[in-house]
C-alpha cells in the first residue's frame, strides 16, 4: 500500500480531500524513485483510488507490467466538503471552525464540515474494500498494489490493526510514496513493514 507523491496543496499544507489535484514534478521524482526500488516485486494488480494524484503515483510503480489497473472509490480520500483548499499551516491559516482540528488532535470529536465526509464513514468503505480482496479466494495468492491517500491509508491501517477512532493518527500521516506491506493469510492481515520510504 503507498500514499501518493507530493502535490502542490501538500507543500502549501491545503486540504485536498477529493479535490483532484496532480502530482508535482516533485511528487513524479519520488514515485520514480520508489518504482526503481520496487521494480522487481511481481505485482499481479493495481487497486488505485480515481484520483489523479493517486492514480499516476500507482502508474509510474506499476511501469511497464502488463497487469489490471482497478479504479475504487472506497479508497478516495476523506472529504473535506467546503474546507477542501483551506490551509492549515501556521502561516496562512484559515480554517474559520475552531473545532476543525479534532481532526488530527481529537478524532472521536471531529464533526465534518458541510458536505465532508466522517472518519467513522472511511472506516466503514476502506473496511469494506479491505474485507473484499482479503477474502478472494481468486485472489489470495496475487501480490497487490494499493495506491491511496494519507487518511484513506490510516483508515485501512485503523482496520488491520483494529485501532479504536481515538487512535486513528496512532503513526502519523504517511510521507509522500510511503511504502506500507500487509501480508494476508487465510483472511487475516499482517503488518510486515510500515510507512517505508526508498528516497
Amino acid at each position: 500500500m503507498i500514499r501518493h507523491g507530493e502535490t502542490e496543496w501538500n507543500v502549501k499544507r491545503r486540504f485536498q480531500g477529493r479535490s483532484d489535484i496532480p502530482l508535482n514534478d516533485e511528487g513524479r521524482r519520488l514515485a520514480h524513485l520508489t518504482a526503481k526500488a520496487m521494480s522487481d516485486i511481481a505485482f499481479t494488480r493495481v487497486y488505485t483510488s480515481p484520483l489523479k494524484r493517486a492514480y499516476e503515483t500507482a502508474m509510474i510503480i506499476k511501469g511497464e507490467r502488463d497487469i489490471p489497473v482497478i479504479e475504487d472509490r472506497r479508497i478516495i480520500e476523506i472529504g473535506f466538503g467546503v474546507y477542501e483548499g483551506l490551509c492549515c499551516a501556521k502561516e496562512g491559516y484559515n480554517i474559520p471552525d475552531p473545532a476543525f482540528m479534532n481532526f488530527f488532535d481529537k478524532p472521536e470529536a471531529y464533526r465534518p464540515p458541510e458536505g465532508a465526509e466522517s472518519i467513522e464513514d472511511l472506516q466503514r468503505r476502506t473496511a469494506d474494500f479491505l474485507n473484499e480482496i482479503m477474502h478472494n479466494k481468486a485472489i489470495e495468492h496475487e501480490t497487490i498494489l494499493v495506491s491511496t491517500h494519507g487518511a484513506a491509508l490510516r483508515g485501512l491501517l485503523s482496520n488491520i490493526n483494529h485501532i479504536e477512532i481515538r487512535d486513528f493518527w496512532r503513526g502519523g500521516v504517511h510521507k509522500n510514496c510511503a511504502v506500507t506491506i500487509v501480508d494476508v493469510r487465510d483472511g487475516k492481515a499482517f503488518m510486515v513493514e510500515e510507512g517505508k520510504t526508498f528516497y
